[in-house]
């Protein structure tokens, strides 16, 4: 979606005048992945703003097409892009983030933007610690070649499946591979891995700010890319800040939650979360 897209749905929202909320998709997916979501919080009676990351293309058959467009994505480059929209809204609103979405949604609240955050098996930050065999499964698919850092790099079905989809029947790993599956830069994985190492890496959340707001974190039991000891150690982590922290796991799912058979128990979780505070 361009950014001008992106703009008219902020108009839009602070035309309307209803609680926005903001969806902020992570690696491997689009803003697409989040049509259903969006759906259910209007008829909420909330705002969905659902914008992209830079140059995301528009469809899955146009970002196969031309993976190139994913490639030299930073991190601190994508957060000041979503903060810079956030900003734009009337409102404060919330803000809901899958995986390396769920580290921007935080990213977000940690700079006072937003009014709640629901964090969905997100991406680990400084100062989190644990590094599960399976997550560096996950992620060895791109640290393994370093050459990878500045490129766009696609997953086959088999690491989608071990990645995502593991929790799902073959049939709709595949139906999930062929609907959502887009590629991704590699420089963010590459950021994360050294966030423990690097002072001054960008993966760094602002976790003491007093107008962080409440913070949900949502862990998927059967999650291979972010099990429940990141997910865990993230909320550690954010449970001192003056704001309701909370987390909950969702029985059986795995990192494909948001987008599988089941995503409307996890939609629901977040919009009772949301409902609470917004």
């Amino acid at each position: 979606m361009t950014m001008h897209g992106d703009l008219r749905q902020i108009e839009a929202a602070n035309a309307g005048g209803r609680p926005p909320v903001v969806f902020i998709h992570g690696l491997r997916l689009l803003p697409t992945s989040w049509q259903r979501w969006a759906g259910v919080f209007a008829e909420a009676g909330y705002a969905p703003v659902v914008p992209g990351w830079p140059d995301d293309p528009d469809t899955v058959e146009e970002a196969n097409t031309h993976p190139a467009v994913f490639a030299g994505k930073r991190v601190g480059q994508v957060a000041d892009h979503f903060c810079d929209l956030i900003g734009r809204l009337d409102r404060r609103p919330a803000v809901i983030g899958h995986s390396f979405g769920g580290l921007i949604a935080q990213l977000s609240a940690g700079r006072g933007l937003s009014a709640a955050t629901v964090a969905i098996d997100p991406a680990p930050f400084r100062g989190v610690l644990p590094l599960p065999v399976s997550a560096l499964r996950v992620a060895g698919a791109v640290l393994g070649n370093p050459a990878n850092y500045h490129r766009a790099v696609p997953l086959t079905f088999a690491q989608f499946r071990y990645g995502f989809a593991n929790a799902v029947p073959e049939e709709e790993a595949r139906e999930l591979y062929r609907t959502y599956a887009v590629p991704a830069p590699g420089e963010p994985l590459f950021q994360a891995a050294a966030a423990n190492l690097n002072p001054w890496t960008e993966a760094k959340v602002d976790t003491g700010n007093p107008g962080r707001g409440p913070l949900l974190i949502v862990s998927g039991e059967k999650d291979h890319t972010v099990p429940w000891a990141i997910a865990n150690a993230s909320y550690k982590q954010q449970k001192d800040n003056a704001g309701v922290t909370e987390i909950v796991e969702i029985e059986d799912r795995g990192h494909s939650l948001t987008i599988d058979s089941g995503w409307r128990e996890v939609c629901d979780t977040a919009l009772a979360f949301v409902r609470r505070f917004h």
